[in-house]
């Protein structure tokens, strides 16, 4: 009974925690069409400034405005500097934000140098759930992405600024005909998923390795959730997150932590092979 539920707690906070780092590549490539090979260190700056606050003494809870503010700023520049003069020219967007990813990353290494940093749990200790002890940080994490991700649904489906993004998702041509400035939305678009990457790294500091290199690991299993997922599409993403968590959770819990990533890459590669467009691709 206590294996069961420990493996439920920890396939639950895989799932969400995967969500929430996907959710910013999912955003950019959902509006823009744009693969952004730097997502990864987005999330990296993120946890960067969970390292910043905590070393300055501060609370670590100004480190998500603080991540937010700077990787939605870089977003913006980014976007407004490169990417919007490349769209319908995929391969060179590509190009262009892997040219970026490492520019980014040795930034990244001139400022904090090569070290690896850690930063402590706000909140330490555990609670115990069904006669499981469990921390609760990661307890409190997976409610607030539980309750975030919720009202994220409610917004998109809802909202008159939710029509707006399905509009331009659905058809960019007919959403400037009927008057939605596209040009304004894609620049929030890419700020907006490069801050939400930065809201993860920030999130998940106390429970990652930080290190400059610490992306590439982000960036792979991004692209895993969106192969089996599908691009472009919300749903697609937590059904994707779900089945990758899932599988990773499984495969680690049953074999080691090198069986999780070899069970969700061979995942990934039949879904490339028999079902490319994903379980839920955009229409």
């Amino acid at each position: 009974m206590e294996s069961s539920v420990l493996f439920l707690l920890n396939t639950s906070y895989a799932v969400l925690t995967l969500a929430l780092v996907v959710l910013g590549l999912a955003i950019i490539f959902g509006l823009l069409g744009v693969l952004n090979m730097a997502h990864g260190e987005f999330v990296a700056i993120g946890a960067y400034c969970a390292f910043a606050v905590q070393s300055a003494g501060l609370p670590l809870i100004l480190s998500l405005p603080l991540a937010i503010i700077t990787t939605g700023a870089v977003g913006w520049l980014i976007e407004a500097s490169v990417i919007r003069h490349l769209y319908k020219r995929p391969f060179d967007t590509l190009l262009a934000t892997w040219g970026l990813s490492i520019l980014l990353r040795e930034g990244i290494e001139l400022a904090f140098g090569l070290e690896y940093r850690s930063v402590s749990e706000p909140v330490s200790g555990s609670v115990r759930l069904l006669g499981v002890d469990y921390p609760i940080y990661r307890i409190m994490l997976m409610v607030a992405l539980l309750i975030g991700f919720a009202a994220l649904y409610v917004w998109y489906r809802r909202s008159n600024a939710g029509v707006r993004v399905r509009a331009m998702i659905a058809n960019p041509q007919l959403a400037t005909i009927v008057g939605i400035d596209t040009q304004k939305l894609a620049r929030l678009a890419f700020a907006a998923g490069a801050a939400s990457a930065g809201l993860a790294g920030a999130m998940l500091a106390p429970l990652v390795r930080i290190e400059p290199f610490m992306g590439i690991d982000f960036l792979l299993q991004s692209f895993f959730v969106l192969v089996v997922g599908g691009l472009g599409s919300l749903e697609g993403l937590f059904i994707g997150s779900s089945l990758i968590g899932g599988a990773e959770s499984a495969g680690s819990t049953l074999m080691g932590g090198t069986a999780g990533y070899v069970t969700v890459l061979l995942i990934s590669i039949l879904f490339l092979w028999l079902k490319p467009e994903g379980l839920h691709a955009r229409r």
